[in-house]
């Protein structure tokens, strides 16, 4: 799906402080080294360990974990005379989630995207609009950053896996301009209320907020039918769908490289969630 670039945002002061500090506290690759090599021992490891793995002296390793102490992303425990070292659990999240704000990727999580044009209208599919739902997913893959689909999947197929409350059509001036849909990600139980999300708009409809409107329609309804995730996973060229997925609460989780390929090219996926509070 394509959409207008978003205008450019101030990071706050208070979370720039924040962010730097922590930086900061990285930028010596000794450092580094040792707390990689905290976070992937799979256990605490003591300041001995460590001097002699990175092969410092003991003087040296104690002022860095002090360092990574002090910032948060180490904690430090003492049994007996030897002082423990593991990682803080928090900042496996935090550190990647303030590299993401930093860069744009993630933003903070309103509930649904604002500013919705007053001139699309958005209502449930109906059987007359399957043409054109078919049309705009043609369109889509044309632009070669919607989907991992080279051919539009049939009626019967799209029908069978798209949950029945969860399709919409968006409407500007009478014509169909873009689709959303929801697909269960599980057949079990226990996944009843996750799912994964499409929004696709026309071609001549692009920049107008219909992918806002779809978006905005689609968590709302999400959140009112119990719903409690919604996840979709968008192409990293296409930072424009990242942008409005990231307006409508959805959280950035992680990057899938090479997950699978497209026209013989291996392509990666930035894999994105959204909870229901």
């Amino acid at each position: 799906m394509m959409v207008t670039e978003p205008g450019p945002r101030l990071l706050a002061t208070q979370d720039a402080a924040t962010y730097s500090e922590w930086f900061a506290s990285l930028a010596e690759p000794t450092r580094v080294r040792l707390l990689h090599a905290v976070a992937t021992s799979g256990r605490s490891m003591t300041v001995g360990e460590l001097t002699e793995l990175l092969g410092i002296s003991q003087s040296t390793c104690s002022h860095h974990v002090r360092k990574l102490a002090d910032i948060g992303f180490v904690l430090l425990h003492k049994e007996g005379t030897a002082t423990h070292v593991t990682v803080n659990p928090n900042c496996c999240t935090g550190l990647p989630h303030a590299a993401d704000v930093v860069m744009g990727v993630l933003e903070a999580r309103p509930c649904c995207p604002a500013d919705v044009p007053g001139d699309v209208v958005v209502r449930p599919l109906e059987p007359g609009d399957w043409t054109a739902v078919r049309r705009i997913y043609g369109e889509g893959i044309a632009t070669g950053d919607a989907t991992f689909e080279t051919e539009v999947p049939s009626r019967k197929s799209l029908e069978a896996k798209w949950l029945p409350d969860h399709r919409w059509i968006a409407e500007v001036d009478g014509a169909v301009a873009g689709w959303a849909a929801a697909t269960p990600v599980s057949t079990r139980d226990c996944y009843a209320g996750v799912a994964e999300t499409s929004v696709y708009v026309g071609e001549d409809f692009r920049g107008r907020g219909v992918g806002k409107s779809l978006l905005s329609k689609q968590v709302m309804a999400a959140d009112e039918a119990g719903l409690w995730t919604l996840q979709t996973s968008i192409f990293p060229e296409n930072r424009a769908s990242l942008a409005l997925h990231h307006s409508a609460g959805f959280r950035t989780l992680g990057v899938r490289e090479r997950i699978a390929q497209h026209h013989g090219v291996w392509r990666d996926t930035v894999f994105l969630e959204r909870r229901a509070d």
